[in-house]
């Protein structure tokens, strides 16, 4: 679920993160348009704009003038890297503690994992 507290252009990015972690682009792919993407999500085209902008920023799309916006190269990895950091010193703390004062452990998970 979204959290409607973070502002939209925030929310937009992590959609197109989540698609490229999730294998709906992979890296070299061409990414909707801007208009595209902003009807797609009922968004405003510059909102979209402004969140390309901070991948493009970032290093994880390239711009071909004319052509359109693609993953770059590694993009997928860096972001794979970095969601992994974030999960494990800011979601998985909180998520521990609450585990070992209910007294569930790892073994009670039941995590499918798929290949």
């Amino acid at each position: 679920m979204a959290d409607e507290t973070k502002p939209v252009y925030l929310r937009l990015r992590e959609i197109i993160s989540a698609s490229i972690l999730d294998g709906a682009y992979g890296d070299g792919d061409m990414l909707p348009s801007v208009r595209a993407f902003a009807a797609q999500q009922g968004a405003n085209p510059l909102t979209v704009a402004k969140a390309y902008q901070s991948f493009q920023d970032d290093g994880l799309i390239t711009v071909k003038r004319g052509v359109g916006m693609f993953v770059a190269e590694g993009a997928s990895r860096r972001l794979r890297r970095a969601e992994r950091a974030h999960f494990l010193e800011n979601v998985w703390p909180p998520v521990a503690a609450q585990m070992r004062r209910i007294g569930v452990s790892l073994n009670d998970l039941s995590i499918e994992e798929n290949a």
